[in-house]
Formats: C-alpha cells, structure tokens, sequence
C-alpha cells in the first residue's frame, strides 16, 4: 500500500502539533521535512534545531530531505537530532557512493534525490546501495507547484530497474502531488507519495491524507 507522507513545509507551525496529531490518527507512518539551504535551491527552511523540537513530540519516522549543498557537513546533525531517513541530490554530491554509505553509517536510512530533468540512469552504480530513491516532481525550491506528468515515465523506468535487478529499495515521489493525481502516481509504482499544500493545505488533513489514500488503493486494484 503507498505511504501518504505530509509535508512540514507546508504546515500551519502556530498549530503543528494538532495539524501532526491529525495526520497521525489517520495512519501515517512518515512526515516529510525539507531543508534548503538557500544556495542549492532559492529558499530556506528548517535546520537542525527544528528537527530536534519535533523529534520530542513525535514518534513518526522523519524523512529528512537535504536540499543543500553540504549534505556531508550537515547530514550527520540532522541524524543525531531524530532523523529516521535522509535524502541527498545527486545533482548536489560530489562524492554519492560515499555519502549515502555515510548516512547508514550514521544510523539513518540513505536516499538518493533526482531533479525532474536529470535522467533515471544516473543511478546505475547506487542502485544496490540505496535504500529509497526520490523522484522530484516539480523543480525544488519551493511548495504548492504544479506536478510534472513526465516524472511518472521515470518512476517506471526506475521500478522496472529495481525489477530487474531483484532489488528492494522505496521508490518516493515529491511535488504537486493531489487527491486528483495520486492514482496515476500509485499506478506507475511509487511506494512513498509526499504531499504538502494537498495535506495541510485542507480544512481537515487527516481527512485529506484518507482521500488520498483510499483514491491510490483504487487505482492500484483496478489496475490488479
């Protein structure tokens, strides 16, 4: 079943911990929670002192996207302040192999981002190393864009890889992602689905993240 992750960017932070508690009583298993740096992407976010906070008042895993360009110097901090999993562009690292290996190291589970332009078979050699890839369906930096429909061609290119190889990595998907688009986004194979202003954005999100939920399951058993 594809995990609904909501994501803190797109929160309300004067009543986080009810928007939190709401999308926990609805089955959550995972929140989302960007970090840029204003460099690699044209923002800023969170550092690791959020993390922490947050880490005290929740026991959902925190999957922690590194949107910046040290994600070496700044990765390990994220893991000691709580977080569970932790991403990194590829377009970002120099040295990919050794950075995610570092990750686990650390503790954490290590991802592997790709923007939506560059190309699935970059990938190749980390394959057997990662343990989820992130697919980038709108162009980072900012929340409440319109999803990229040719993302999902590289969500097939990339479970028909993992098919292959016999591998057993997460495939996840950011950006733009919708009530009205999350079956074609369930459908084409993705495992984690990260939603913002489509969660948070709504009167009720625990009611949002069953919408979601209950509309990728549909599209999953009709396509069984």
């Amino acid at each position: 079943m594809i995990e609904i992750l909501p994501s803190l960017l797109a929160a309300d932070f004067a009543r986080l911990g009810e928007q939190i508690a709401q999308v926990t009583e609805a089955g959550v298993k995972f929140l989302h929670f960007d970090v840029m740096d204003g460099h690699f992407v044209p923002n800023i976010s969170f550092g690791v002192p959020v993390l922490a906070s947050l880490r005290k008042c929740t026991r959902l895993q925190i999957d922690v996207h590194l949107m910046i360009e040290d994600a070496d110097t700044f990765a390990p901090l994220f893991i000691q302040a709580g977080a569970d999993c932790v991403s990194v562009h590829q377009e970002a690292c120099r040295h990919l192999d050794r950075t995610l290996r570092m990750i686990q190291s650390e503790g954490a589970k290590a991802g592997v981002v790709l923007n939506p332009a560059t190309p699935v078979e970059t990938l190749e050699h980390v394959l057997p190393i990662v343990d989820f890839v992130l697919l980038m369906s709108v162009n980072p930096g900012y929340g409440g864009q319109k999803f990229i429909p040719y993302v999902l061609d590289k969500v097939r290119d990339l479970r028909a890889r993992r098919e292959r190889a016999g591998l057993s990595f997460a495939i996840e998907l950011d950006g733009g992602v919708t009530v009205d688009n999350v079956g074609r986004v369930a459908d084409a194979g993705v495992d984690w689905a990260v939603a913002g202003s489509s969660v948070f954005g709504a009167p009720d999100p625990g009611q949002a993240v069953a919408a979601m939920r209950h509309a990728a399951m549909d599209a999953v058993m009709r396509r069984a």
